[in-house]
């Protein structure tokens, strides 16, 4: 059993909080060994023994240390202790996720664990990496789901080509909605990040420094690695030179965990970006805005990535954002979508003269009221801001040409969005 000070030195540290629960001490220890291996865990309370029903005071500190994870060590000689503790666990916890530990050479003890309420079954002998995984896929859908239970929005921004305009529009997009929502941090994940420049600032810290600290990150040190922008937009900021690194995604849901719980939108610069990375964050956003021009090598590229895209789990997040826009006769936004395989969200118009300049003095369109521009950027924020979250934690969009149930679903509460508002 851990003594206080040992719970309250976990609870410093920012990570999945895990209950372990088995009737062998040897078993306890081993399972404190793996998890200790994993970035992404801390053990809030362990213990030699089963709740014997609802009231027992092992449910009752599971829950007053808040635990999330609570991993039940199965016995091979008599399983159905511990499948009885699962589903009692279940039962009374409701916002508790139950992991099982056991042998795999026993089909039977492993369906009755799932059947119980397990929503993983490890193998006992495989060290930490399945551990490692299933904590990953807890902790991308924690954050998924608290989208829309007072936790941020994700909204991933990234370019169909280079120069699309990606950065202009996640940058634009962070300060609007930090202008009329507030509680805003801008990630940048590009290649090379350009989000400081846009901003004139001079960052010494940014997303480096946090993936590489993620074993003592929590709230106040993750504060001391942003940059404040304008309006108090906080900015993580990028790699100022090519960095070949990947995180694992382990590490970009630990570090998107802490960032989903303490800012209530997360804007997440991706760029030209294209690799396991970028289809990590598309899988972590509730929406992912890929930025096109309407000319053949822009709409060609967003197809291609549009299909990258899909193989995650992320597929039903994909939007377009055109940039640049000037209405061209006879091109409508079916071909746009027919090309693309993607829906049109946005529109921003051509504003090439204000933009451009605005990049070179580090002052944002958006803070300029009385550009076209400008109006585009903040209306998209506030249609981001107030579309409902569905249970999937992607954006429930509507769109103006989908004329065949718009008028259904816009009696159903949903917002009905029109890449044409904000006179675009």
């Amino acid at each position: 059993m851990q003594t206080p000070r040992e719970i309250s030195e976990n609870r410093a540290m920012h990570g999945i909080a895990v209950a372990l629960l088995t009737e062998d001490q040897d078993h306890l220890s081993a399972l404190q060994h793996r998890l200790e291996e994993t970035p992404l865990a801390r053990v809030v309370f362990s213990h030699v023994g089963f709740p014997a029903g609802p009231t027992d005071s092992i449910l009752r500190q599971i829950q007053d240390l808040r635990a999330e994870v609570v991993l039940v060590d199965i016995a091979p000689d008599n399983p159905q202790r511990a499948i009885t503790a699962i589903e009692l666990i279940r039962n009374t916890t409701l916002q508790i996720a139950v992991f099982a530990n056991g042998e795999m050479l026993h089909p039977p003890t492993i369906v009755a664990s799932m059947r119980a309420g397990a929503g993983e079954y490890l193998d006992h002998s495989a060290g930490s990496a399945p551990l490692l995984e299933a904590l990953t896929r807890f902790s991308s859908t924690r954050t998924r789901a608290r989208g829309g239970a007072g936790k941020a929005r994700i909204f991933t921004f990234l370019s169909a080509k280079g120069g699309a305009g990606a950065t202009t529009a996640a940058v634009n997009t962070a300060l609007a909605l930090q202008q009329a929502q507030g509680g805003v941090v801008l990630v940048d994940f590009a290649p090379i990040g350009h989000a400081a420049l846009h901003l004139n600032l001079r960052p010494l810290f940014g997303v480096l420094d946090a993936l590489q600290n993620l074993h003592r990150l929590d709230a106040s040190l993750l504060d001391g690695l942003m940059t404040t922008a304008k309006d108090g937009l906080h900015l993580l900021a990028g790699s100022q030179q090519p960095n070949p690194s990947m995180p694992t995604p382990a590490e970009l849901a630990r570090l998107f965990d802490l960032l989903a719980s303490h800012y209530r939108y997360v804007v997440v610069d991706v760029s030209s970006r294209l690799d396991a990375t970028t289809r990590l964050l598309s899988d972590l956003s509730n929406a992912v805005l890929i930025v096109a021009h309407t000319d053949v090598v822009s709409l060609w590229s967003a197809g291609r990535i549009h299909a990258f895209l899909e193989e995650g789990t992320g597929r039903d997040r994909l939007r377009m954002v055109i940039n640049r826009f000037k209405k061209i006769p006879g091109f409508t936004d079916e071909d746009v979508e027919k090309t693309t395989q993607c829906k049109v969200l946005w529109k921003v118009p051509n504003s090439f003269q204000a933009i451009s300049p605005s990049i070179d003095h580090g002052t944002p369109v958006v803070l300029q009221e009385n550009q076209e521009v400008s109006r585009s950027f903040r209306a998209l924020a506030i249609a981001l801001a107030e579309a409902s979250t569905t249970a999937e934690g992607s954006l429930d969009l509507v769109y103006r040409q989908d004329k065949a149930d718009t008028k259904k679903k816009a009696h159903s509460g949903r917002l009905n969005l029109s890449p044409l508002r904000a006179n675009q």
